[in-house]
């Protein structure tokens, strides 16, 4: 007995999905009446097409691509880590251990859980900053140019 109010032939036309099979490329490819379509590789690759443009990769290996209508890329691999990729071309790498990685086209920094952030510029220099203030600065060669911890006020050196 059907309780959404539609007729069994309307019921059935709902789940009514069309399948094609490219024997050349050994590939299934089936589209629904949703807009969604799914095509299985012989590789075991899956791919699902929304009908809002969106495209989702399932390798082999059990990484997720999902590719944006805007441009946007994100991928999610089996260890956790998550690679995201924006329209604008920055790239960034989230680790499971906490750390955070970003990818511009002038510097690349990686972020550490406890907050120290160290930043490798497009000419080579290096600056990392320590989450106990301390900065170290180094040039394109890896030598040091400064190595300080910065002076900030704290309330005990008021009081």
């Amino acid at each position: 007995m059907c309780c959404t109010g539609l007729s069994e032939s309307d019921t059935a036309v709902q789940f009514l999905n069309t399948v094609y099979f490219y024997s050349d490329a050994q590939t299934t490819h089936s589209t629904y009446p949703s807009g969604l379509e799914i095509l299985q590789f012989p590789n075991n690759q899956k791919e699902k097409h929304y009908p809002d443009g969106r495209r989702e990769i399932f390798f082999p290996d059990g990484t997720v691509k999902n590719l944006y209508p805007d441009g946007r890329q994100e991928s999610v691999f089996q260890d956790g880590t998550v690679v995201k990729l924006s329209k604008n071309g920055e790239k960034t790498v989230e680790f499971p251990n906490g750390q955070r990685e970003i990818h511009t086209p002038q510097y690349k920094q990686r972020v550490y859980p406890d907050g120290t952030v160290k930043t490798v510029f497009l000419n080579g220099r290096q600056e990392t900053k320590y989450s106990s203030g301390r900065v170290c600065l180094k040039n394109n060669e890896r030598v040091i140019i400064t190595d300080k911890k910065s002076a900030y006020i704290t309330a005990k050196n008021i009081f």
